[in-house]
This record gives structure tokens, C-alpha cells and sequence, in this order.
């Protein structure tokens, strides 16, 4: 088996419950953060960790988000009518390969691991990504270009990880730590969501993921786990007792979760400020806000 990872999975079937009622007619992967909705940054990042097939999980009612990633012929004809050659690229660049995009149904909500499994059929023998579109990671360096580096020399598999609060380790699958080598840790053991007390680290696994074709051959055979569902985590930890290597990746970056509405606020808020012709008014409107508050307690 090659380690030329070119095929990401995307699973995008869950119901987007916390940003009800907007969740209610738009996908949320389709909501935006400044003018990209979240599943633009993760298709960006994948493109420039050098993916070349896009696999989508999704469910009943996720047409928007299909027809997101079609070209639009009459509005580029109206841009390039006008001269807007900027939105013109902009636009362009939402646009999609024949070929290179496809969609398969999750008919039931049985977890990430479930959905990783629903993919099966289009990897066929070879390594291939996951990717989270909840997890947002603003960095020099796409988090997962890091890790597909990363991986020309390791192999196995690898999770991207970050450390977290003690108290807050329930919240993620955690790594069971084996040697630490900086950015890359050597892992014994991923426990999923554990109780505070029975957190093995607080390195948490985050939404990037470089698998094997071996975890589908494992997710045939895994029973429910945590909250009932397929976990993918568990499928993982099953590697390491078959002898196989499993590594965390320290990416360089923040992550931002927005799967929920306070994640998702603080990357609209460092997005728009990172972008230059929206710093300043921005800023400034920011100071203001702080300012009034202030002054009113």
C-alpha cells in the first residue's frame, strides 16, 4: 500500500440541531464564516494537502450543499458581463471537477464511525483522510497538508491533536500517549470521551484524520460504543491491538469549533479580523462594543 493520500471523506449527514432554526431549511456545513461557508474551508484545505477525490456522507435534506458545488452559468455570465472578474474567480473557485465529487447517503444517525464505514466502496486499498468541516483551523500551513507530510514518513495511522483542559478531556476522544517525539506523539491506546478522572492525557483528538483501509475492514465488525453510536475512535484503538502504529499530530494552529455557537461567533470575529479590508472598521467597531459595555455595568 502507497502513502499518497488523495481521497478525503467529509461526513456531513448530522442535523445541525444547535443552530436550529436556521439548521431547519440550510445545511449547517453551508452556513459562513465572513462570506465561505465552513465547507469551503475544509475543501480548501484538503486541495492544498493535495487531495483529489471528495467524498461527501450526507442525509435527507442536504441539497443545498450538493448544488453549492455546481457551477452557476448564469450568474458567471452576469459577473463577466459587469467586469467583475474578482467574484468572478472567487466564484470559480467553489466549483468542482466533474468526476472528482461524490455524494453517499447516511440513512441512519449511528455516528462518525458509521459514517467513515458508508465511504467503504470508494477507497478502495489505499490511505485516505477524514475531515470534519465543525473543526475550523486557521494556520500558516493547512493542518492537514501538515499532517500529510507527516505521514510520507510514518505511515499507520494519524489523528490531529491538540491539548486541552483537564476538566474538558470528557468532551474528546483522548490519546493514551506512548512517546511523545514533539509534534508527532506514538500512541497506546484512544479512549472516547472519557470520564475527567479516567482521562489517560489531555491530548485530545481533533477532526483530521489519516486512516488506513484496515479501519473499514474493522468498522465492519465494530459494535456500538460511547452514546450508542459507531465511534470511530474505537475502530482506531482497534489498530493498535492488531500491533499497528497510530499517531497524534501536534498541528501548528488554532482550531475553532464551530459546531457550536460560541466556537462559531470566535472564528467569525478572528476570520473577519484577519481579513484586511475588514480589519480596521471591524477593530474598531470591537473596541466600541467593549467600550459601551463597559460603561454600562
Amino acid at each position: 500500500m502507497n502513502r499518497k493520500v488523495t481521497k478525503a471523506i467529509f461526513p456531513v449527514a448530522g442535523l445541525g440541531t444547535r443552530f436550529l432554526p436556521a439548521t431547519k431549511s440550510i445545511p449547517k456545513e453551508i452556513m459562513t464564516l465572513v462570506d465561505r461557508p465552513l465547507i469551503q474551508y475544509a475543501i480548501d484545505e484538503a486541495r492544498a494537502a493535495g487531495i483529489k477525490e471528495f467524498i461527501f456522507v450526507t442525509s435527507r435534506g442536504k441539497g443545498a450543499l450538493e448544488d453549492y458545488f455546481d457551477n452557476s452559468p448564469v450568474l458567471e455570465q452576469e459577473l463577466r458581463k459587469k467586469g467583475k472578474d474578482e467574484l468572478l474567480e472567487v466564484l470559480q473557485d467553489t466549483n468542482m471537477e466533474s468526476g472528482a465529487i461524490a455524494y453517499m447517503r447516511q440513512h441512519k444517525a449511528l455516528g462518525l464511525g458509521h459514517a467513515v464505514w458508508c465511504a467503504r466502496r470508494l477507497i478502495a486499498d489505499e490511505p485516505f483522510a477524514v475531515i470534519l468541516p465543525d473543526d475550523v483551523i486557521a494556520a500558516d500551513k493547512p493542518c492537514l497538508q501538515q499532517m500529510v507530510e507527516a505521514y510520507e514518513d510514518t505511515g499507520g495511522c494519524m489523528v490531529a491533536a491538540m491539548e486541552v483542559p483537564p476538566e474538558k478531556a470528557s468532551s474528546y476522544g483522548v490519546l493514551d500517549v506512548k512517546k511523545d517525539m514533539g509534534d508527532l506523539v506514538l500512541t497506546s491506546g484512544m479512549v472516547e470521551k472519557p470520564a475527567v478522572d479516567k482521562a489517560p492525557s489531555n491530548l485530545a483528538v481533533i477532526g483530521r484524520y489519516i486512516l488506513t483501509p484496515d479501519v473499514l475492514s474493522t468498522l465492519n465488525q465494530t459494535k456500538t460504543g460511547a452514546g450508542g453510536e459507531i465511534q470511530l475512535t474505537d475502530a482506531i484503538a482497534e489498530e493498535l491491538a492488531q500491533g499497528r502504529d497510530v499517531f497524534g499530530y501536534r498541528f501548528r494552529g488554532q482550531r475553532f469549533d464551530c459546531g457550536s455557537k460560541a466556537g462559531f461567533l470566535q472564528a467569525t470575529v478572528a476570520f473577519g479580523m484577519a481579513r484586511e479590508e475588514l480589519r480596521d472598521e471591524f477593530t474598531g467597531y470591537l473596541h466600541d462594543l467593549i467600550a459601551q459595555n463597559k460603561a454600562a455595568e
